[in-house]
């Protein structure tokens, strides 16, 4: 049977060595590949969880994180962008690499 790997057979949740918990890959994600979506509730404030899209108006939209894409962590030099909410893999990622997204400026890498 073909069709859509559901996220959870994709990537699972563990301690990350970059901060708290991450998402790791479970299986080979191709480049360009979806990964999943970030999903929530729609917010006006700021906080633990919260993802936020600036639209091409410059008016912006925030989603507090409720699955487990809302332990993506950030990297200067990431695996995966953000297509909207989408989370798609931007090089060939392995099994047991975390996942990670550019937060943007004013971000820094754990050392």
């Amino acid at each position: 049977m073909g069709g859509v790997v559901a996220p959870r057979k994709r990537v699972v949740v563990r301690k990350s060595g970059i901060h708290g918990r991450g998402v790791f890959a479970r299986q080979r994600l191709r480049d360009g590949a979806l990964i999943g979506t970030f999903e929530g509730r729609a917010t006006r404030v700021d906080g633990t969880y919260v993802l936020w899209l600036i639209d091409d108006d410059g008016s912006e939209e925030g989603i507090r994180g409720t699955n487990e894409f809302r332990f993506l962590n950030h990297s200067s030099n990431p695996n995966a962008e953000l297509d909207g909410f989408d989370i798609l893999a931007v090089c060939n990622i392995q099994p047991g690499c975390e996942i990670t997204l550019d937060y943007g400026e004013g971000w820094n890498d754990v050392e």
